[in-house]
């Protein structure tokens, strides 16, 4: 009698140079983490949920015990992909001391792998503060949304001076101890230069296919998130019109009282 094999999680020893492509993509929800579990090697519990799932008009009003609900859910419901849960804003920026609170709660009542964190050589201390204590980290420069109220949602990288700072940042979340770097929103050959000169894998959205690996938002692959499609995303469904059509369908069966019928009753 065979002894059936467990399914061991991804952890962060997976991320390392020379492994790739990495597969990366969102989830909020228990169904559709478990959808995507089997296909990616991470899962990243974004704050984008604020936009996404709350119809928020950014992520800035993310709270952490959101994220932590999410978290949980997705983590439950999953057991191959490595899960990243997003630190929201104001749950890190002000003390090494805060986010290593926020982070500890997130792993402890979350269950995932590691925590992800915006910001570049400001954030370095905090991260390093982080990994010395066990709490793997993610880093995130570019395009960073929770600091749109101070940049805007726009390519970063632009001219010399921007693309030297996202330089430094890269470098220094990466030497603080980060075991990975999301490049967001940056011009094609920062985010190439970038991928070669640090030595964690770097994951892209909006930056380049040189990338260690690439994640998008799902309900934009899906096709289900808004009319708005950003450039760096290619829908792969559109499953947005077939749950319209669907509803539509539901609703004329109603109204005309086909459905429910005898198939669908009980004692019939």
């Amino acid at each position: 009698m065979s002894t059936p094999v467990e399914q061991r999680r991804i952890t962060v020893r997976h991320f390392r140079k020379g492994g790739g492509p990495y597969v990366c993509l969102t989830a909020y929800t228990a169904p559709i983490a478990r959808l995507l579990d089997p296909h990616v090697d991470l899962l990243l519990v974004g704050d984008s949920l604020g936009m996404v799932v709350y119809g928020m008009d950014t992520t800035v009003p993310v709270t952490l015990d959101m994220m932590i609900a999410h978290g949980a859910a997705v983590v439950r419901s999953t057991q191959h992909a490595c899960v990243v849960v997003d630190l929201p804003f104001g749950s890190y920026q002000e003390s090494p001391q805060l986010a290593f609170r926020s982070a500890a709660r997130v792993l402890a009542e979350t269950g995932a792998t590691a925590v992800k964190l915006e910001g570049g050589v400001e954030m370095a201390e905090t991260i390093r503060f982080l990994t010395r204590r066990g709490v793997p980290v993610c880093g995130h420069v570019g395009l960073m949304p929770q600091a749109v109220n101070a940049s805007g949602f726009r390519a970063q990288g632009r001219n010399e001076a921007e693309a030297s700072a996202i330089t430094a940042d890269a470098r220094a979340v990466a030497e603080a101890g980060a075991f990975a770097l999301v490049i967001e929103g940056t011009y094609r050959a920062l985010a190439s230069a970038i991928t070669q000169s640090v030595p964690v894998p770097t994951i892209g959205i909006g930056a380049s296919p040189d990338c260690d690996g690439q994640i998008l938002v799902t309900d934009d692959l899906l096709g289900l998130f808004g009319s708005f499609t950003p450039r760096f995303v290619k829908r792969y469904a559109e499953l947005g019109a077939t749950v319209s059509a669907a509803a539509e369908r539901y609703a004329q069966e109603v109204r005309a009282r086909e459905f429910p019928g005898p198939e669908h009753c009980f004692g019939t």
